[in-house]
């Protein structure tokens, strides 16, 4: 049996826009012609694809393995087309590269240094939680993930983890807020007993960790805000939300910041990993993270 990539394409459509009209329109063709090259492929398939849900279809069983698979196929067929319409006009080098929610966007910045001073790169970052993007980096739809996990141990991923980065987690905030604090109440971390705090989502290691940690300094939280972005949550910080943790790592990056001050450091860490293909091991922009520093 030969698949027909265009009735492919058509059904692709469909389940996309989530109806034959949306996918007509959307095709500036007419409705019987989508819905008949659809049938054929059901027909050649022997499985029914597409079920009428109200005004609109459902994807049946058969349908969803074969929209997956139709997705792999025509974001290659995208990727092939991107890569092709470079050749002859100048030499790109893509880095596509995941950051899972609540990594620290300042660190992963500071790790990023040597990775920005290649030639002709085009820095394609995509944010998301970790499962999701491991499933990507698994596809070959990124070339790269930056996380504060090593990769599930899976061997049918074929992934590997590597430490990338180790640092120890500090507290800052608005020197302002620090200054309303009497004399005697000022010392860290029992200064966080008066303070609104801001803290990363509950569903990152990093929360767990400091959840823990608070309970064992027995301090209570005064959570005034949660962000799964590091360095939004320093932009809040400094308008004087509030106090936040940051990995040393990524303390250097707000040093460009003005009136955030540190409170003290802590005995937790913060761990980062680089988890990528044996594809793209050899990629520079990979070799280049993975460069021992001088």
């Amino acid at each position: 049996m030969n698949l027909n990539y265009r009735h492919l394409y058509y059904f692709w459509v469909v389940a996309r826009e989530g109806g034959f009209s949306k996918a007509a329109n959307r095709l500036n063709m007419a409705v019987q012609t989508i819905s008949a090259q659809v049938r054929e492929l059901e027909a050649s398939l022997g499985q029914q694809l597409l079920k009428p849900s109200g005004r609109g279809v459902v994807l049946s069983e058969a349908g969803q393995t074969a929209f997956r698979r139709a997705e792999e196929i025509f974001q290659l067929g995208s990727t092939l087309m991107e890569e092709l319409a470079q050749v002859g006009v100048q030499s790109v080098l893509r880095f596509s590269l995941g950051l899972p929610d609540g990594v620290s966007k300042l660190a992963v910045h500071r790790l990023l240094e040597p990775v920005l001073k290649l030639p002709s790169l085009r820095l394609l970052c995509h944010e998301g939680e970790f499962d999701p993007l491991i499933g990507e980096l698994a596809m070959h739809q990124l070339d790269a993930v930056i996380a504060n996990q090593p990769a599930p141990a899976n061997p049918n991923l074929r992934l590997f983890s590597q430490k990338i980065a180790s640092s120890q987690i500090h507290w800052y905030g608005p020197e302002a807020l620090l200054g309303g604090l009497p004399v005697q109440a000022r010392a860290f971390p029992h200064c966080l007993r008066h303070l609104p705090i801001l803290l990363p989502t509950t569903h990152t290691p990093l929360r767990h960790a400091l959840d823990r940690w608070f309970e064992s300094e027995q301090l209570p939280m005064h959570i005034a805000g949660e962000f799964e972005d590091s360095a939004l949550m320093s932009l809040f910080a400094m308008q004087g939300m509030g106090v936040f943790p940051v990995s040393a790592l990524g303390a250097e990056e707000l040093r460009t910041m003005p009136g955030l001050i540190c409170l003290g450091g802590t005995q937790l860490g913060e761990d980062l990993y680089l988890i990528n293909t044996r594809r793209a091991r050899q990629h520079p922009a990979v070799l280049s993270i993975l460069k021992p520093k001088v």
